[in-house]
């Protein structure tokens, strides 16, 4: 047993870090795995001892010993391998008042400077804050504290010849000034070369203080000595206002303090809201009850399950529902999910309430069909599972997308999509999307510039048109709604196929196409997706009457070299033998009238053009490769 804590200090055992707890229900492929809501494990042993916490700059919360990481308990593993050895981690939960949350985030820097200085003067430090904007002034102010104790590059541990050359290579304007100091930034914001860098400066100690968002404890392993959580609170674009992080989140930053190998112990400091300092010293030790989170999912299941056959009727759903994470949670909380108890007429007459109104919502969007005794699905609840999408996207699909939609309307469509319900929408980037409208040709709501639906709009209407956006935080934005939206609109095709709505089908798959090369329909030329394309080049060819691909396919290398003197044909003529070339045959089978059963068409296409040495589609403004 460990030696006896300080008065004042609490020592507990408990996990670095835990997982989210989730739930894969049994069924056909299309199901969703059901998450239960951020929480910790119980730890596995407690020694309290009394007293009051000493008095001072920083008050002692405790002292948590903590194993890293989780495979020591693994078969097989070795418990004396030193990269499982336990770290012990002491917590310091300091308060600080102010009301509005910008004062009180400034009134941090000072204390974070002091606790590096007297935790971990000379050891790796990480930071986590809420947002890019509060990497950014976090540094600066660190910057400014370490230059007023005629120190200001302490936490810079290279050569002034090898930081110039890694300066050169930083994109970023505001990380290449904190860099000079030995203070990281890193979010998402940063391109991949930018991140990949800070993270190799600071894990070979070439920098001492890496400031971070919350996404580096679950996405990048970068243990520190000391890890400061500077405010337990982010901004949530969608409700307006700043909301606490999830406990799970906040034991996740915390285990990344203490390195095996290296250090004894570690040091967390968590820079709290004061009302908010006792909820947090006691919930540190006594976590929330992991939660079922399937209610606000079930929708999607229930549709997944009637479209695999599992469920084929209201009993057999309330039978599934019982074998579920939320049925044990029913039987253990009731409370927390509306039941006064847990008598069997009880969880009985919630079950079926549940799947009544499941059931009735799902008929509703025109996913399922029901009779008295069965319930079978619809086209649109099987396109729904086939694309993992939400039931109320394509019920919105269903009621906007007619036999002759137009381009801009399935724009509008599909940035109307439910899978872009958490895109987010930052401080002040109402604005920026004010401006976006101005550098876009469809117009969008102005009374909703805050909407994530009109930002994911602005995305792809900039995307198209190729325009420069506001900031970094808008590119990764894009990234995401690119990356969403190929199913989303081949769902929408399925929709018009099997609607025998061609205008519309061939609309999508333009859209389709837009997605992937970054151009407009019709409004930019096609001769864009050869990769030896430039204006200069694309001006020539305009002057010479050539405006299309096809036109261009026609030519033999001798045409094509003099068609484009002065310049070089060889490139251009290497791009199209590559380019994709498809000869189609159609064939009109059973056109007698005469005969009962309606005609069938056959097509055949076959590559005309055997010699493509790659697979890859040219697509530069995609995030992704495609084949």
């Amino acid at each position: 047993m460990a030696a006896s804590p300080p008065k004042g200090e609490e020592r507990v055992l408990a996990a670095a870090s835990s997982p989210s707890a989730a739930e894969q229900s049994g069924g056909a492929a299309g199901k969703r795995a059901e998450v239960a809501p951020a929480t910790t494990a119980r730890p596995h042993r407690s020694e309290l001892s009394g007293g009051a916490a000493g008095k001072g700059e920083e008050e002692a919360a405790g002292v948590v010993k903590v194993k890293t990481p989780p495979a020591a308990e693994l078969p097989g593993a070795d418990p004396a391998a030193p990269e499982l050895a336990a770290v012990v981690l002491d917590l310091v939960t300091p308060g600080y008042p102010g009301k509005f949350y910008c004062p009180r985030m400034n009134s941090m820097n000072k204390p974070a400077y002091a606790a590096i200085c007297t935790h971990s003067s000379d050891k790796p430090v990480l930071i986590f804050v809420s947002s890019r904007r509060q990497t950014r002034l976090t540094a600066l102010d660190l910057i400014q504290l370490a230059a007023s104790d005629e120190k200001p590059r302490q936490f810079l541990s290279m050569a002034d010849n090898s930081l110039d050359m890694i300066l050169s290579h930083v994109s970023d304007t505001n990380l290449r000034h904190t860099l000079q100091f030995g203070i990281g930034l890193h979010h998402a914001g940063l391109n991949d070369r930018d991140r990949s860098l800070v993270e190799e400066l600071f894990s070979n100690n070439k920098i001492q203080v890496l400031v971070c968002t919350s996404t580096l404890a679950w996405g990048v392993n970068l243990p520190a000595h000391l890890v400061i959580i500077k405010g337990t609170e982010y901004y949530d674009g969608k409700t307006k206002r700043y909301i606490d992080y999830d406990i799970t989140d906040i034991l996740q930053m915390m285990g990344r303090a203490g390195r095996p190998q290296y250090d004894q112990h570690g040091k967390a400091v968590i820079l709290v809201h004061e009302p908010k300092k006792s909820f947090y010293k006691k919930f540190l030790y006594e976590p929330f009850p992991v939660e079922s989170n399937l209610r606000e999912y079930l929708h999607d299941h229930i549709n997944a399950e009637i479209v695999s056959g599992t469920i084929s009727n209201k009993e057999e759903a309330i039978i599934y529902l019982t074998w579920t994470y939320l049925y044990r949670r029913l039987v253990v909380n009731p409370a927390y999910y509306g039941l006064e108890n847990t008598e069997i007429y009880t969880l009985n007459s919630y079950l079926s309430r549940l799947v009544e109104t499941t059931f009735e919502d799902l008929e509703d969007s025109g996913c399922i069909k029901m009779d008295d005794h069965s319930v079978k699905y619809l086209i649109l609840g099987k396109i729904a599972s086939q694309y993992y999408l939400s039931y109320l996207t394509v019920s919105m699909f269903g009621t906007n997308i007619g036999p002759n939609t137009s381009l801009e309307a399935f724009v509008h469509i599909l940035s109307a999509a439910a899978e872009f319900n958490e895109l987010p929408v930052r401080h002040n980037e109402d604005n920026m999307n004010r401006t976006l409208c101005e550098k876009v040709p469809h117009s969008v709501d102005q009374q909703h510039l805050d909407d994530p639906h009109v930002k994911a709009n602005l995305l792809f209407q900039a995307h198209f048109s190729r325009a420069e956006l506001p900031v970094s935080d808008y590119v990764t934005d894009l990234k995401s709604v690119l990356d969403q939206s190929i199913r989303i609109i081949q769902a929408m095709i399925d929709i018009c196929a099997n609607s025998g709505w061609l205008s519309s089908a061939l609309t999508c798959m333009h859209l389709l196409q837009m997605i992937i090369q970054g151009l407009w329909f019709e409004r930019d030329s096609s001769l864009w997706m050869l990769p030896s394309m430039n204006d200069n080049l694309l001006n020539h060819l305009k002057g010479r009457g050539v405006s299309t691909i096809p036109a261009l396919l026609d030519l033999s290398r001798e045409e094509l070299h003099r068609l484009l003197q002065p310049f070089s044909a060889s490139e251009l003529y290497q791009d199209l033998q590559h380019f994709p070339c498809v000869d189609v045959k159609l064939k009109l089978q059973n056109e007698d009238r005469e005969q009962p059963r309606p005609p069938i068409l056959n097509i055949r296409c076959q590559m005309k053009n055997v010699r493509r040495s790659t697979s890859r589609a040219f697509s530069p403004r995609f995030p992704k490769v495609s084949n």
